[in-house]
C-alpha cells in the first residue's frame, strides 16, 4: 500500500511532462500543416530540371 505514495506523484509528474511537451510542440509550430507534406509527393513537377554543367 505504501507504493501508492510513490506511484501517484510519479504519475502526476509524467502527466505534467506530457502536457508541457504538447504545449511546447504547439507553440513551436509542429502541428501547423499536416496535409501538405503528404500531398507534395503526388504533385507533378512542371518545371524542367536545371541543366548540368
Amino acid at each position: 500500500m505504501t507504493i501508492i505514495y510513490v506511484l501517484i506523484p510519479l504519475g502526476l509528474l509524467l502527466l505534467g511532462a506530457a502536457v508541457w511537451a504538447f504545449f511546447w510542440a504547439v507553440r513551436n509550430g509542429q502541428f501547423d500543416d499536416l496535409d501538405t507534406p503528404a500531398w507534395r509527393i503526388l504533385m507533378d513537377d512542371d518545371q524542367k530540371p536545371p541543366p548540368k554543367g
